[in-house]
């Protein structure tokens, strides 16, 4: 075994001896774990630190998300893991538009206005995917 594991299991011990774990916030509650497949697993933890620090926003994430799921949708070829995919996607999309209204980017002219235009993008990507698949 490593020195360096046997001295930090052993203040583990010491701590949990002395109470050092007890009545820590969240105590009690189940880990709030982050679904980090979207990541490549050698930028995770630079990913982990980022965010942390608050250098990754919740719309920056829910973003990246969307792309995810939408490059997913775009090579899905079961039905039923597409509604999967496009009901993600949906309730993605309403998150987004929850944290955007919040912090009232919509006020702006230039949000509604690149608003427009990637929803007519989107819009128009959908339906070139649609032909493909059915057609």
């Amino acid at each position: 075994m490593d020195i360096a594991y046997i001295i930090a299991e052993e203040r583990i011990r010491q701590a949990i001896k002395d109470g050092d774990f007890d009545k820590l916030p969240g105590e009690g509650k189940p880990l709030k774990l982050e679904d980090l497949s979207h990541i490549p697993e050698e930028l995770r933890q630079a990913y982990r630190m980022l965010k942390n620090a608050n250098m990754i926003s919740d719309e920056q994430e829910l973003k990246r998300d969307m792309a995810t799921i939408e490059e997913l949708i775009s090579i899905c070829t079961d039905a039923n893991e597409e509604q999967r995919l496009t009901e993600m996607l949906t309730e993605k999309r309403l998150r987004f538009e929850q944290l955007v209204d919040k912090k009232k980017m919509t006020s702006s002219a230039a949000y509604r206005t690149y608003q427009n235009k990637i929803y007519s993008k989107f819009f128009l990507l959908m339906s070139v995917i649609d032909e493909t698949i059915g057609g």
